[in-house]
């Protein structure tokens, strides 16, 4: 792809009333991973099949899934940056000049420099801003909302947003090696340990998707973005999906930081966990109703002015509950309002709204004058996303 224009010297001051997506891309590396492949291509812990595996398929409803590994190799084939640059050369050679470039992801691939400039550094483009969005699932919202404010504000003429994980690259087997040798013990009297870590190694997976925002439609079909609203329950709630980090029985985290270099790999700190139980108690209510019921009221949001419902969820487990939660929050979107793909493109973290709604908005089954609802929750301590779209 060749690179865009590089941007007029001008100075954008006339703040714009509208702002819309007009193309959207996605990039899921390699072929599908079925249910039967996943251990080979991830590899086994300490030469043993996962206890977790099976019981964990059954609930996610997953399907197949992509990642960025070699399979002759084991290792990984493509840099988190490279996922990000390939969703946003999909939106097409001829985007014009971008003024802004914001991208979001939970697991970039250094510590720094931050994960935005290498996507720009990957896709050679001209000097502009870049803005990276740390986070876990709404890393990829709130890029999308800088994006938004961005062309709103006049501050850009088009701006792209951006999400992508590279989830594989701390789930190969290899990873969790040292603790199969030093902490067999500990685990065997703590079963519930080692199902937190290896749970989340059944359930993610690589992708990246991307959006052209600008302040015109553009084409048979764009997303008039009507709002975006972000917010947190961190006040009241600890951290539940952690990665770098120990959790400690009052809740708190232990950093890496504070650990030994042997610890690191002792103690699996790098690997991702998440507290099942704290999650099954508290993600549907922190994350769905309460901040819904707020938005409602606050835009008179109403289930008969939603036409499609994109939850962004980790598992087909949650429907029922997500359903449960939306009529709660007194929004209850019929089931046959709603659309996903997890089942075929696993769960990719904080692309897979990107993804989502990359794939609806091409299927043609977008009539103009609908309206889009997109809910993203996130687990790390709580956090949600809401966006609300009209096609134009």
């Amino acid at each position: 792809m060749s690179n865009p224009p590089a941007p007029a010297p001008n100075v954008f001051t006339n703040m714009t009333s509208e702002v819309f997506i007009t193309r959207t891309a996605a990039f899921l590396p390699f072929e599908p991973v079925n249910n039967d492949e996943m251990e080979s291509v991830l590899g086994m812990v300490g030469g043993k099949p996962s206890k977790a595996r099976r019981m964990v398929l059954r609930s996610n409803g997953i399907q197949s899934r992509h990642y960025a590994i070699d399979r002759s190799t084991g290792k990984n084939a493509m840099s988190n940056a490279r996922l990000s640059a390939e969703a946003i050369r999909a939106l097409g050679a001829d985007i014009g000049p971008v003024d802004s470039l914001a991208v979001g992801t939970s697991m970039p691939d250094q510590l720094m420099p931050n994960h935005a400039v290498m996507v720009h550094g990957e896709l050679g483009w001209p000097r502009l801003e870049v803005v990276s969005l740390a986070g876990i699932c709404v890393s990829g919202a709130a890029a999308l909302k800088h994006a938004f404010l961005a062309v709103k504000s006049g501050e850009a003429r088009r701006a792209v947003a951006c999400a992508s994980e590279l989830a594989s690259s701390g789930l190969r087997g290899e990873f969790y090696q040292p603790e199969a040798e030093h902490q067999i013990a500990a685990l065997e009297q703590e079963p519930h340990l080692a199902f937190e870590k290896d749970f989340l190694r059944w359930m993610l997976s690589d992708g990246a998707g991307a959006m052209l925002l600008e302040s015109a439609p553009r084409g048979p079909l764009s997303l008039r973005i009507e709002w975006i609203d972000l917010s947190s329950a961190a006040h009241e709630l600890s951290a539940c999906m952690y990665m770098g980090a120990d959790k400690n029985p009052d809740g708190s985290l232990s950093s890496w930081r504070n650990s030994s270099y042997a610890e690191w790999g002792e103690r699996s700190m790098f690997a991702v966990k998440q507290d099942v139980k704290q999650l099954n108690e508290h993600v549907i209510r922190a994350t769905l109703t309460e901040p819904l019921a707020l938005i409602a009221a606050k835009r008179q949001l109403k289930a008969e002015d939603i036409d499609w419902f994109l939850p962004h969820f980790s598992s087909m487990y949650f429907a029922e509950p997500v359903a449960a939660g939306l009529r709660a929050a007194g929004v209850d979107i019929p089931r046959e309002r709603w659309f996903t793909n997890l089942t075929r493109c696993g769960n990719t973290g904080s692309a897979s709204p990107y993804i989502m709604l990359d794939e609806l908005f091409r299927s043609g089954r977008i009539e103009r004058g609908q309206r889009i609802l997109m809910y993203i929750p996130e687990s790390g301590r709580f956090s949600s996303g809401f966006v609300l779209l009209q096609a134009v």
